[in-house]
């Protein structure tokens, strides 16, 4: 790490878990100088002061006109708001990049309102986080050895890339690049189908009538799979309706196996059970065993 700073004025719209643990990691890296959250929540960013998690607060327009760097990290439902309000006031440098978790939707609110600047909007994903949100959840090492996907535009420029690649690698990630499409299509099918079951199940559960009684025999097994419904309903209704159309396919192909799986436990057919069984646990294992290389 040389000693010469990335950036001098780091934006953050939204310091809340990873826009609060990006402004952490840059700065226990000494790779920013000031940092400027924007957010909706004047008692949130108060607590991000309070924390040392940025310097100042300021409204959008404001914070953004003489930024180097900016992160918007709040659900993608507010992102084209947000983009519109911000571009008249966009130093013509700067760089912008974002943590939402689909691509498509914010490469196409991009297009229309960040026109002038699409050449140094570079998207993001950054592939960390937690069940918990808010700014009080932040640490630094959130992202260290995590991976981060960007996917260039055609229209960006290389020092833009490249600048986004830093930010992200003095976060300590690891940095990849692919297409918005193929982005959107794995995603559906690791991160925003699982979500969408465990808040289903859950909800399934809570809406009976013995609810508290079904609950208070959970344990191990019910914690670790609906562990991820504990997470921002606000920041899943917008990613869930952002990939609607790659989410969709998933849930058909979900649906379908679960279907198979319903006939051969009315069937009776163990053995077909069991074969589906044996490959679920094979591919698991396998995933992580690879994780832990």
């Amino acid at each position: 790490m040389t000693s010469k700073r990335i950036f001098e004025k780091l934006v953050i719209l939204g310091v809340g878990l990873i826009g609060g643990s990006a402004a952490l990691a840059l700065r226990q890296a000494g790779q920013t100088g000031t940092i400027v959250g924007v957010g909706r929540n004047g008692d949130g960013l108060q607590e991000a002061i309070d924390l040392g998690v940025i310097d100042a607060a300021a409204p959008l327009t404001e914070a953004v006109k003489d930024a180097d760097f900016i992160l918007v990290a709040t659900p993608v439902g507010q992102f084209p708001a947000l983009f519109e309000a911000m571009a008249p006031h966009l130093a013509p440098n700067v760089v912008i990049t974002d943590a939402g978790s689909t691509k498509g939707d914010v490469i196409a609110a991009a297009r229309t309102h960040l026109s002038g600047h699409l050449h140094r909007f570079v998207p993001g994903h950054p592939i960390a986080g937690a069940e918990k949100s808010g700014v009080s959840a932040a640490r630094p090492g959130l992202f260290t050895a995590k991976n981060v996907v960007l996917t260039p535009l055609e229209e960006n420029d290389q020092d833009a890339i490249a600048k986004t690649d830093a930010f992200w690698q003095a976060c300590g990630a690891n940095v990849c690049h692919m297409t918005q499409e193929l982005h959107d299509e794995i995603f559906a099918a690791i991160s925003h189908l699982p979500h969408l079951l465990a808040f289903a199940l859950v909800a399934d559960i809570a809406q009976r009538q013995n609810a508290a009684q079904i609950l208070g025999f959970a344990a191990g097994g019910f914690r670790d799979f609906s562990r991820i419904a504990g997470s921002s309903p606000e920041m899943w209704r917008d990613i869930s309706l952002a990939n609607r159309d790659a989410l969709l396919h998933e849930i058909d192909a979900y649906q379908a196996q679960l279907t198979q799986m319903r006939d051969m436990i009315e069937r009776n057919d163990g053995a077909a059970l069991e074969a589906v069984f044996k490959q679920a646990s094979h591919a698991r294992n396998a995933w992580i065993k690879n994780l832990e290389k």
